[in-house]
């Protein structure tokens, strides 16, 4: 039985870990998230994935090690959450349009044998062309927005919609592989 688990129900993570040849379990964290302000912070998006990796800790026995995340997209040091309808989805896009944004990763690993805990953040930089609102409207009409921070996943953009990205592709679409081997290095978790 794997020792690495996964708390996280996003299967862009599942993917991502999968195909880095990891070999885990996914227990989702229950954790509610809830943010006092939508001001971005590193502060923040580390002490939500903290926050998602200790709850799961708490439902599992020793000897594991518990990957907790989240991810964040920011604009103007805004974070710009999930959209609540397609109307909001269709506000953060034409706020992306035409900028530069940057996508957070934060990943907290505990090891419960050890209680010991190593966190890491990414950053990348994704910069839309300038969107007309039926790309727009195609993008929500064919894609799911709303279950996607910043309402988009790259990895399921059209074309005509990236105009370029700066550091981890897989950070953007949820979770960096190499940021999650050295969160386990620092725990000192041998597969």
């Amino acid at each position: 039985m794997p020792k690495l688990i996964l708390a996280s129900n996003s299967p862009r993570r599942r993917q991502i870990m999968t195909e880095a040849g990891f070999e885990f379990e996914v227990i989702p964290s229950n954790y509610e998230e809830k943010r006092e302000t939508d001001s971005f912070s590193y502060e923040i998006i580390e002490d939500l994935a903290t926050q998602k990796a200790l709850d799961v800790v708490r439902r599992v026995d020793n000897d594991k090690v518990v990957i907790g995340a989240d991810t964040v997209v920011v604009l103007d040091n805004k974070i710009l959450g999930k959209p609540k309808d397609k109307q909001g989805a269709f506000d953060m896009l034409k706020s992306l349009s035409g900028r530069t944004h940057f996508v957070v990763t934060s990943i907290c690993g505990i090891n419960t044998k050890t209680n010991r805990a190593a966190l890491l953040s990414t950053t990348s930089y994704v910069r839309f062309k300038e969107l007309s609102d039926e790309q727009i409207h195609y993008y929500i009409d064919n894609f799911n927005p709303l279950d996607k921070a910043g309402s988009y996943g790259i990895q399921e953009l059209p074309p005509d919609f990236l105009d370029k990205y700066e550091g981890s592709f897989e950070n953007i679409v949820g979770l960096d592989s190499e940021a999650v081997k050295s969160v386990i290095q620092q725990l000192e978790y041998h597969p």
